[in-house]
């Protein structure tokens, strides 16, 4: 039984903000060199990836900035955000995303301190077929 996501309504200025920076790592606006990604993500970042594969920060920065090289072509989705604080100034964001007709679940812990936000944590889980 799915669980009845909602964000809280005093929560809707940062769920404005961090809608506007997911999916992670694919919106170019927010930049698209190594500089740039290990500006928005925190020393200690790390990710699960799909695969259930644990990688630390400086893997992440080497894969992408080797896939910006030669950006790939991509389609994506993302609905279903919800925003929950976990802490002063962090927060959990979660959402759906359909990238190149894949669909995962992503969940993405955000601090947001002096500097503006970082990431601290990001996990991709693929939706099985029904």
């Amino acid at each position: 039984m799915e669980p009845n996501l909602v964000t809280d309504e005093r929560l809707s200025r940062v769920l404005d903000e961090l809608i506007r920076r997911e999916p992670l790592f694919h919106r170019t606006e927010f930049g698209t060199t190594r500089a740039d990604f290990a500006a928005m993500t925190a020393p200690d970042f790390w990710e699960t990836g799909a695969s259930g594969q644990r990688y630390d920060r400086a893997h992440v920065l080497d894969v992408l900035e080797e896939r910006h090289k030669d950006p790939p072509a991509e389609e994506w989705e993302a609905a279903e955000f919800r925003c929950r604080e976990l802490a002063a100034d962090v927060y959990l964001l979660t959402y759906t995303l359909v990238l190149n007709g894949r669909t995962s679940r992503r969940v993405t812990i955000w601090q947001q301190d002096a500097d503006g936000w970082k990431v601290l944590y990001h996990q991709g889980t693929l939706v099985q077929d029904s």
